[in-house]
């Protein structure tokens, strides 16, 4: 079994920019699920694709081997929350490179499950076989 790595999410996130974005959601009134029907609790999806990417995502901190120092570990962080910032915005959730960059993400964090280490860059199709 491997040793136990931390999530992004047991580290750190960039709260403010998921909270203008959650906000912000809450109050579009075209094109989003949530104006099909006045749910009594509505929960911004926003505020659901930052919290699902970041449990799935290795905190630096955890990659000792990978980013020994703390300032290597705070760049690597801050690298990881601007794909937050941009994977919380409503209007990126169709974006395909939005979207590859956390398929990139996700990929390289289960693959060091398996003892493998995987490229910062790579195809979708890279991306797809990875995750098999």
């Amino acid at each position: 079994m491997s040793e136990y790595r931390k999530k992004l999410i047991e580290v750190a996130l960039p709260l403010e920019a998921i909270n203008k974005e959650a906000a912000r959601e809450k109050s579009i009134r075209y094109g989003h699920p949530s104006t099909l029907h006045l749910w009594w609790a509505r929960r911004p999806l926003a505020v659901c694709r930052a919290v699902l990417f970041s449990q799935i995502v290795d905190d630096p901190s955890s990659l000792l081997e990978e980013f020994p120092t703390e300032e290597a570990q705070d760049v690597e962080r801050q690298r990881l929350f601007k794909i937050i910032e941009e994977l919380v915005k409503w209007e990126n959730t169709t974006k395909k490179e939005v979207l590859h960059k956390a398929r990139v993400e996700i990929a390289r964090s289960a693959a060091r499950n398996q003892c493998v280490s995987l490229p910062t860059e790579m195809t979708p199709v890279e991306v797809a076989e990875a995750l098999k």
